[in-house]
C-alpha cells in the first residue's frame, strides 16, 4: 500500500462538506441550481412588524372609545345614575360625603354669586354713592370669612362621621377627601355634578 501524504487533507475536506450539507436548511437544499437569496432579502422576508401599520386609525379609534366612555359617565353623573359613574364617584365614602354636603345649607355655595354682585354693584355705587362702596366691600370680606368658618365646621363634623363609618382610610392622606367636600360645598346645589340624590335639603345620609 502506497502512502499518500495528501489523503488526510482530502478526508477532512470531504467530512466538512458532508457536515455542511446536513446543516443546510431543507429550503436551501431544495433550491440548488438557483441563485441563493441575498441576506437582506431573506431578513426582510422574515421580519414581522410589531407596531400595526395603520397607527393613526388605531389612535383615532382609541380616542373615540375614551370620549364615548367619558360622555356616558358624565351623563350618568348628570342624571344621578350611580352604577355608571366613574369608579371614584361610586365609592361609598364619596357618596356619603356628597349626600352630607347636599343635605346641609352651606354659606360658601353662594360665594361666587355674592362676589359677582358686589363687583357689579360696586362699580355703580362707586359712581353715584362713593361713601357706600367701602362698607359693601367690607361686608363681602365678612361674608367670605364666615363662609370659610362654615366649611371648616362642616368638615370637622363630616370627618368624624367618615372615620366612624368607613375607618381612617376613608379620609385619605392630606386633604384629598376634604377638598372633595369643600369643592362641592362651593357649588350651587342645582349645578352640582354628580346630581344630588335628594331634591330638598335635610335628607342626611345614614
Amino acid at each position: 500500500m502506497k502512502w499518500n501524504p495528501f489523503s488526510k487533507d482530502k478526508d477532512k475536506e470531504a467530512a466538512q462538506k458532508s457536515v455542511d450539507s446536513t446543516l443546510k436548511e431543507p429550503e436551501e437544499q431544495e433550491s440548488k441550481g438557483r441563485p441563493t437569496p441575498k441576506r437582506k432579502v431573506a431578513e426582510e422576508r422574515n421580519l414581522h412588524p410589531i407596531v400595526p401599520k395603520n397607527r393613526k386609525a388605531d389612535r383615532k379609534a382609541a380616542k373615540e372609545r375614551i370620549k364615548k366612555k367619558e360622555d356616558e359617565q358624565y351623563d350618568a353623573m348628570r342624571t344621578g345614575d350611580v352604577a355608571h359613574m366613574p369608579r371614584v364617584e361610586r365609592d361609598p365614602a364619596h357618596i356619603y360625603v356628597r349626600d352630607y354636603v347636599d343635605a346641609r345649607f352651606n354659606l360658601a355655595e353662594y360665594f361666587v354669586p355674592v362676589i359677582f354682585a358686589v363687583m357689579v354693584f360696586g362699580i355703580i355705587i362707586s359712581v353715584k354713592w362713593p361713601a357706600l362702596y367701602m362698607p359693601i366691600l367690607l361686608s363681602s370680606y365678612v361674608y367670605l370669612i364666615v363662609a370659610i368658618i362654615d366649611i371648616v365646621v362642616m368638615w370637622h363634623k363630616l370627618k368624624k362621621k367618615l372615620i366612624e363609618k368607613f375607618g381612617e382610610k376613608s379620609v385619605g392622606k392630606g386633604t384629598r377627601m376634604g377638598s372633595y367636600a369643600w369643592g362641592r360645598a362651593l357649588q350651587l346645589r342645582r349645578w352640582r355634578i354628580p346630581k344630588p340624590t335628594s331634591k330638598k335639603r335635610g335628607n342626611w345620609p345614614k
